[in-house]
């Protein structure tokens, strides 16, 4: 589900890996349902997509079910 959001907001995952402070191989992991994000790190993905809290709330169901 975050690839489709940072895919509508038309956000490389290199800028958005600079605006959240990792390496864009781990946005890759997490948009690939690879590893799951750290709180922090999910917090500021959810500021630079701007994702509302409904997005929100499906994408953390999403991540619970696994």
């Amino acid at each position: 589900m975050l690839l489709e959001y940072r895919k509508r907001q038309k956000i490389s995952r290199e800028a958005l890996a600079k605006k959240v402070g990792v390496d864009a191989r781990t946005i890759y992991r997490i948009e690939k349902d690879i590893s799951i994000p750290l709180v922090d790190t999910y917090a500021k993905m959810v500021v630079a997509l701007n994702m509302n809290a409904e997005e929100i709330l499906n994408n953390l169901k999403k991540i619970s079910e696994k």
